[in-house]
C-alpha cells in the first residue's frame, strides 16, 4: 500500500509591505491641567508652641500690703525711739492732723502695726484679708479695709473734737496718738463672716466680738476699743453689697458645705 502524502497548505502571503500602512498606536497621554495661573501648594502652618504657664499671685493686695507692713515694722524696730515716736506722731489720725491733712494721715496711719509685726492683729490681718481676697478680689477687699479704717477713725475722733470744742475734754486730746491697721482688720473680719456658712459665721462673730467687748470692759483705751466694735459693725454692714457680687455669691454657696468652709484664724 503506497503511502500518500498529505496535501500541504499554501504558504502565507508576504505582508511585510502592508504593515507600513497601519497607523502606529501611541500610549494614552496623561491628562494635563487646564491652562491658567499656577496653583501654589498650600503651605502648612507651623505647629503652635505650647502656651507658657503663667504663675499668678493668688492674693496680690494682701501680700503687697503685708510686705509694706513688714518694712515699716522693721524700720520701727531698728531706729531710735525718738525718731519712731516722731514717725508715729506724724502719721497719727488725731483731731489736729485730721483737720489739717486728713487724706495724708489716713493713709500714713495704715502703714504701721501697733505692737510691731508680731502683733496678734498682724495674724488677723493675714488670715482675714487672704480669705476675703480669695472670695471677692483685691480691689473690693481694699475697699472693705479702707471703709473700716476711715469710718471707724472718723467715728471715734470727731466726738473727741466736739468734746474739746464744748469744753468736756482738754486740748491735749486733740493730739491723741492714733495709728495702726486694727480698724481695717475688724471690718474685714465682719465682712468675711457674711460670706461664710451659718455654722462658721455666728461663732466667728461671737468670738471676735466677745474679745473686743472684753477689751472695752477693761477700759484701757476706750476710744480705740469703741473703734474696733464700730469697724466690726461696718464690716457686717457690707454683707448686702458683698452678697450681690457674682463671684462672692458662688463661693459663698460652696463655703456653706462642711468640707469647704474656712475659718480665719485670729
Amino acid at each position: 500500500m503506497e503511502r500518500t502524502a498529505a496535501p500541504t497548505s499554501p504558504p502565507p502571503p508576504d505582508v511585510r509591505g502592508l504593515l507600513d500602512g497601519i497607523p502606529g498606536q501611541r500610549p494614552p497621554s496623561r491628562a494635563e491641567p487646564p491652562a491658567g495661573p499656577p496653583v501654589e501648594a498650600p503651605v502648612e502652618a507651623p505647629a503652635e508652641a505650647a502656651p507658657r504657664r503663667r504663675y499668678r499671685v493668688p492674693v496680690p493686695f494682701t501680700l503687697s500690703y503685708a510686705a509694706v507692713l513688714a518694712g515699716t515694722s522693721f524700720l520701727a524696730a531698728h531706729v531710735g525711739p525718738t525718731l519712731v515716736h516722731a514717725l508715729y506722731q506724724g502719721s497719727s489720725t488725731d483731731v489736729a492732723h485730721l483737720v489739717r491733712t486728713p487724706v495724708l494721715v489716713l493713709v500714713a496711719s495704715a502703714l504701721w502695726v501697733a505692737g510691731g509685726f508680731a502683733s496678734p492683729f498682724t495674724l488677723g490681718f493675714l488670715a482675714a484679708l487672704t480669705t476675703l481676697e480669695r472670695r471677692i478680689g483685691g480691689v473690693r477687699t481694699a475697699v472693705v479695709f479702707l471703709l473700716g479704717h476711715v469710718l471707724a477713725t472718723l467715728a471715734t475722733e470727731v466726738p473727741v473734737g466736739l468734746a474739746v470744742l464744748v469744753g468736756r475734754l482738754p486740748d491735749s486730746s486733740l493730739h491723741r496718738l492714733d495709728y495702726g491697721i486694727s480698724f481695717g482688720v475688724a471690718a474685714s473680719v465682719g465682712a468675711l463672716a457674711g460670706l461664710l456658712g451659718p455654722w462658721l459665721r455666728w461663732p466667728l462673730l461671737v468670738a471676735f466680738g466677745g474679745m473686743l467687748l472684753q477689751d472695752l470692759i477693761a477700759f484701757t483705751d476706750p476710744m480705740t476699743n469703741w473703734g474696733h466694735l464700730i469697724a466690726l459693725a461696718i464690716g457686717v454692714g457690707t454683707w448686702p453689697w458683698l452678697r450681690r457680687l457674682p463671684q462672692a455669691r458662688q463661693l459663698s454657696g460652696t463655703a456653706a458645705g462642711p468640707a469647704a468652709e474656712r475659718h480665719p484664724g485670729r
